[in-house]
């Protein structure tokens, strides 16, 4: 018998681990675990107020995973505030402090623990981050930016273990405002033998660095990753947040649509069960290059809510053959 597809699902992906924790382990292992017991009871109900899921704890280490970008960066902060509290109760060489890495990403499901490069790159952001910090990726700072009250430092493009590209890393900083700009990481500091005197006026000052700006292709990923956290939503709001930010999006029709849903006075919101029935018919057609299964789709809803996607996809198909 064929083993069942993998499950796969879009989150937003939180791992931390402790710094030094091996060092306190072999200082005072009773203390440690029990200062642990009480740092793990903070998080874990920080996870689960913030509708987030524990999907694997090994020794120090905690991964979870959220339904909300919003959510998980949210809950990275009120954790390690809490634990900071927590800490100040403490000797100082008794202190124990959290990493954070929150990524998001596509990921592999099975038996409730979660794979893929989405999960490594969280665990890698983690790596970076400093005690007591939080590390996001590019989709993660993109998605929240300008809607948090908090402040990011670009630490620039990171090669790290067993990820195949470089991934641009911020430092989230919640004790500074949004509007406080993104600053970026400090250059190292080269030395190199000052030119001679005779040089230094003929010589034209450097231009100003430029910050990297995104290629279409980034710009393309985050759009999808903000459209597919939203996309099953019942807030008004998420769709006029999305137009607001992409107002010709790929998404902007069916954003739209689902605003014109709420603004009709003909009898409210469409019956869930209907909907949800479309929706895993899309699911089961969305990626096919079986023309028949798109007109099918098409056919059955010729209205539908996702009839423009149906259609574009249609035409890729055509176009290709």
């Amino acid at each position: 018998m064929e083993a069942p597809p993998l499950e796969r699902k879009l989150i937003a992906i939180l791992a931390a681990d402790i710094e030094g924790y091996s060092r306190l382990m072999g200082a005072d292992e009773e203390g440690t675990l029990a200062t642990l017991s009480a740092h793990r009871a903070v998080t874990d109900a920080l996870i689960t107020r913030h509708a987030g899921r524990i999907c694997g704890t090994a020794g120090d280490s905690i991964l979870a995973e959220f339904a909300s970008v919003f959510a998980a960066v949210d809950c990275a902060v009120e954790i390690q505030r809490d634990l900071g509290l927590a800490n100040d109760a403490l000797a100082l060489d008794k202190r124990m402090h959290f990493r954070i890495g929150i990524n998001v990403g596509d990921v592999m499901v099975k038996d409730g623990d979660i794979f893929g490069d989405g999960v490594n790159i969280a665990a890698r952001l983690e790596g970076l981050a400093e005690p007591g910090g939080i590390c996001i990726s590019r989709g993660v700072r993109d998605h929240i930016r300008h809607k948090v009250p908090y402040g990011f430092t670009d630490l620039g493009e990171q090669t790290v273990k067993n990820i195949a590209q470089p991934i641009r890393v911020f430092c989230l900083r919640p004790g500074a405002a949004d509007g406080d700009a993104e600053k970026p990481a400090p250059a190292p500091i080269e030395l190199a033998r000052e030119p001679p005197a005779e040089q230094l006026s003929a010589e034209t000052p450097p231009a100003e660095p430029t910050p990297s700006e995104p290629t279409p292709a980034e710009q393309q990923s985050v759009e999808i990753v903000f459209w597919e956290s939203i996309k099953d939503s019942v807030r008004a709001a998420d769709y006029e947040a999305y137009l607001e930010q992409y107002p010709e999006g790929s998404f902007a029709a069916l954003a739209q649509t689902r605003l014109d849903e709420f603004a009709s006075a003909q009898g409210g919101m469409r019956d869930p069960q209907d909907r949800e029935v479309e929706l895993a018919f899309w699911d089961s057609v969305r990626e096919s290059d079986n023309p028949a299964s798109l007109g099918a789709y098409l056919e059955k809803y010729p209205d539908g809510e996702f009839k423009a996607l149906a259609e574009i996809r249609l035409a890729e198909i055509k176009a290709a053959a």
